[in-house]
């Protein structure tokens, strides 16, 4: 999953965007309102995490202008604000939830974690393909019951391919969606990545869940 997080306080924003990266999201950030609506606009991002007070425009103004735009990337507004007519204004404006300063990291991942089930359609949390289950909310990996344990990076590649189960993705693809926009496509990152993950959840197993796709990509899918 890719994050935006639009926030000119230099500090909170390095805090976020380490702890999200820790959660194993892909993540950009920006300093104003300005950029981050253009940013925004190129609907490539899962959750935008939006401050009120940036410099250029509002945080209330862009979200505002996303939703004129019909972008309905789902939007958490981060404020020092605790007056209800201020959170009101925000939700009003488009935001899907508010988070006043300061906040606890852990209540903040569990808004993100809310906000994307809630875009992605899910009801129960886990995603499952054949006997490989992945529990979102605790970052917990089983195959045939058995736990696996994956790195932040690794767990975010798993996650994306379960959410994309049977599409063939292509390397550009993944790396706009489990690494930031400074990734370098042209180095060998995600083969290795895919490797280890193939290790941890293919080796030794009759059947194969992760499948290249010769000159286009990778698929996870559970063979017939």
């Amino acid at each position: 999953m890719r994050i935006l997080v639009v926030e000119d306080e230099a500090k909170v924003a390095s805090f976020v965007k380490r702890a999200l990266e820790e959660e194993g999201y892909a993540v950009d950030s920006c300093a104003d309102g300005a950029e981050g609506l253009e940013r925004s606009r190129g609907g490539s991002y899962d959750l935008i995490l939006l401050d009120v007070m940036l410099p250029a425009r509002s945080g209330v103004e862009v979200v505002k202008e996303l939703r004129q735009q019909k972008i309905t990337t789902p939007v958490l507004l981060l404020t020092a604000q605790a007056r209800t007519e201020q959170k009101v204004t925000g939700l009003d404006a488009g935001a899907d939830d508010y988070l006043t300063k300061p906040f606890a990291i852990e209540e903040l991942l569990a808004r993100v974690r809310a906000l994307l089930r809630r875009s992605s359609g899910e009801t129960s949390g886990m995603l499952q393909i054949d006997d490989l289950m992945l529990n979102p909310a605790t970052h917990e990996v089983t195959r045939g019951g058995q736990r696996i344990e994956l790195t932040a990076k690794e767990y975010a590649l798993l996650d994306y391919l379960m959410r994309n189960a049977g599409r063939v993705l292509t390397r550009p693809l993944i790396a706009e969606r489990v690494w930031n926009q400074d990734f370098d496509t042209y180095t060998n990152v995600i083969d290795v990545y895919m490797s280890y993950l193939r290790t941890k959840i293919d080796k030794g197993r009759p059947r194969k869940l992760i499948h290249t796709v010769r000159g286009s990509g990778y698929v996870l899918k559970a063979e017939s």
